[in-house]
């Protein structure tokens, strides 16, 4: 049978009362299984399909078994022993992919993936489920939720939030693309996918309740930003603007999306000396 085989029928299972205590060792060896999968990145939580990006459900229901199907155990780290279903991921071979984490708060739960050349600053979280493409910067303070698919060479400023969508099941997760930068303190959540190659300025909120006004196609986005695009937060005028409790009108954000020029490209480089 097929890992995915072995996950779905466990699901079924689960679905009809299974529980972490009548979990034996045959329901745990499907789920480290599955984990070490996710960990060497032979499957992952959503995949690019036909220019959409989708979620791969059976993959989802893996990562909910994990933590159905498991008691909580403590566990050591750093000194202190904290309580979980699941431990954090062994990055003994982070070294031999030229990837790095700095010490004192990097933390990577069990069953998410780490490219190559990839640097984690401290402090920094890379949740259950979450991909991080080769080349990556994970800055201080940064945190990857649960399947978020993060490309390659990407840089996430310091103090970013990139949410996940572990549920629903059949919700893609969150996508930054290839190449994108998005600057210190954006906020990714919802299943927001950021377009190959985009540079977003600090502080911008992206999600698919917040309108993208794309100024190169002249249209609106909800969902998405655009490959190429260089995006920041403008506020405009509220449906409640005319309303008495507000002194000089009522105004919500949007999202402004332009070309990226040249001159962006370059300030966003990282400095070759830090892969040296």
């Amino acid at each position: 049978m097929s890992l995915r085989t072995d996950v779905e029928d466990l699901w079924h299972r689960y679905q009809d009362g299974l529980t972490a205590a009548e979990a034996g060792s045959d329901v745990l060896s499907v789920l480290t299984e599955f984990l070490a999968a996710l960990e060497d990145g032979s499957v992952r939580a959503a995949e690019k399909r036909d220019g959409e990006w989708e979620a791969n459900q059976w993959v989802k229901h893996g990562i909910l078994l994990n933590f159905g199907l498991r008691s909580i155990s403590g566990y050591e780290y750093g000194g202190v022993t904290y309580n979980d279903v699941l431990p954090l991921l062994e990055t003994d071979d982070l070294g031999e992919r030229g990837s790095r984490n700095t010490p004192d708060g990097t933390t990577v739960r069990r069953g998410a993936y780490l490219g190559s050349d990839v640097i984690m600053m401290s402090p920094s979280f890379v949740n259950i489920g979450a991909r991080v493409g080769d080349g990556t910067l994970v800055d201080s303070c940064d945190t990857v939720g649960s399947c978020a698919q993060i490309g390659e060479n990407v840089k996430l400023g310091a103090n970013t939030l990139i949410g996940g969508v572990l549920e629903p099941v059949e919700s893609a997760p969150v996508v930054v693309e290839d190449g994108v930068s998005l600057g210190a303190g954006c906020r990714v959540t919802s299943g927001f996918v950021v377009g190959e190659k985009s540079v977003v300025g600090e502080n911008t909120l992206l999600t698919p309740r917040i309108p993208v006004y794309d100024l190169v196609e002249e249209t609106v986005h909800y969902g998405h930003l655009p490959p190429e695009r260089r995006a920041f937060t403008r506020y405009v005028e509220s449906s409640v603007g005319d309303h008495d409790l507000f002194d000089g009108g009522a105004y919500k954000p949007a999202v402004v999306a332009t070309d990226v020029e040249r001159e962006t490209l370059e300030a966003t480089e990282r400095e070759d000396a830090l892969r040296e």
